[in-house]
């Protein structure tokens, strides 16, 4: 067991939040950045995978075997958990998760399983698998309440941090491991009325559609829940869960290039906090080009590396045409003064699915991209232009 296991209670750490002069800039607002991905393993998936794997060695023992499904980064987590825990761990992966990202995960010291093309096939194979071991325990990848509390410690920290409370907070969402802990966070700080503005990549936008099918495209206040009966064309098809009285859409298939977003449905509870949250969820798609741009400019100005999913949360900080549009016509028409009072919070959630390689990989497409002078994005259920900046 290492010394920080030893001697404290909780495993991950407490991440600063830092303000960020370049942003700020472009945008005319005080932003701070929550630097979740200086976590042991690179990304805010340490906080919730942590606490639900100190919980599973609490209640069953040093033999007990962490089994978890993942695109890679609640899997590093796992494997950074479970090393310092001295427990087994083993993570079943899409079979097209890199070579690099496996041989992470094995110098770890877990077992790695590639199976299934998507990640609802790969984790079928490890239900499977889990029913055939002992000692064995299915670690949700973002699914769980006692993940959501896991992730909710950062929103402590940031009002720990912060010199008021925030007039919004950025974030990625996949499958909605993240947002549900940074609603649960908010409530426990009585931030309840804080936007949350949650941000997708086109193509992998399962929570989108899901707010927009349980708000008749985002047009009612009340959750209204559809037919399950969707057009052969569409993108997904509808499950009611009746537990949480909402309904899920099911991705037919995922065609983003950000795979930490790649979940094909989100997690039910998560959706019904969205809708019945008092300062509501404000939702955005944007394409993977705009995400790739993004993490170029922030890596020139911050020096740091992030994964698509990561650059996709910070481009309304990069986009002052976007980020008028996501907070609406009473943002917008703040005079200069007024919007450098308005403090903003991007949660920089981190993720190890980046290399020098791949940025300059994202550097070409983002070049052939420039034949259009604007990018077109998802806002609220409409389609909006925005200028390239």
């Amino acid at each position: 067991m290492s010394i920080w296991a030893a001697r404290s209670e909780t495993l991950w750490a407490e991440t600063p939040l830092v303000y960020s002069s370049h942003i700020s800039d472009i945008i005319g607002c005080s932003v701070y950045l929550k630097l979740e991905n200086l976590q042991p393993s690179q990304s805010f998936k340490y906080r919730g995978i942590s606490k639900f794997a100190q919980q599973s060695k609490d209640k069953h023992g040093p033999l007990v075997h962490l089994m978890i499904a993942s695109g890679g980064n609640a899997g590093l987590a796992a494997a950074v958990t479970a090393r310092v825990l001295g427990v087994k761990c083993t993570v079943f992966l899409p079979t097209d998760v890199s070579i690099n990202m496996q041989q992470a995960l094995q110098k770890q010291g877990a077992e790695v399983v590639t199976v299934g093309e998507i990640y609802s096939q790969t984790l079928t194979a490890l239900r499977d698998a889990v029913k055939k071991d002992i000692n064995a325990i299915l670690v949700p990848s973002y699914d769980s309440p006692v993940l959501w509390d896991g992730h909710s410690s950062m929103v402590t920290e940031m009002q720990r941090q912060l010199p008021g409370q925030p007039d919004a907070i950025f974030c990625s969402i996949g499958g909605g491991g993240l947002i549900g802990g940074i609603m649960r966070g908010c409530k426990n700080v009585g931030w309840d009325e804080v936007p949350v503005v949650a941000l997708e990549t086109t193509g992998s936008n399962c929570f989108y559609n899901a707010i927009a099918i349980n708000t008749r495209n985002f047009t009612s206040k009340v959750p209204i829940i559809p037919s399950t009966e969707v057009e052969n064309s569409s993108p997904y098809t509808v499950e009611i869960v009746e537990e949480h009285n909402v309904a899920i859409p099911h991705m037919k298939a995922l065609k983003s290039r950000a795979t930490s977003l790649g979940a094909s449905s989100p997690a039910p509870e998560v959706v019904r906090m969205a809708v019945d949250r008092a300062g509501g969820i404000k939702c955005a798609c944007i394409p993977d080009e705009m995400a790739m741009h993004t993490g170029r400019l922030f890596g020139d100005d911050h020096k740091m590396l992030t994964e698509l999913a990561c650059s996709t949360t910070l481009t309304p900080g990069y986009n002052r045409e976007l980020l008028f549009h996501i907070l609406g016509p009473k943002f917008s028409a703040l005079s200069p003064e007024e919007r450098k009072e308005k403090c903003l919070v991007f949660v920089v959630c981190g993720g190890v699915k980046i290399s020098f390689e791949e940025m300059r990989e994202f550097e070409e497409i983002v070049a052939a991209a420039q034949v259009e002078s604007y990018w077109r994005v998802q806002i609220g259920g409409k389609e909006i232009q925005v200028p390239k900046s």
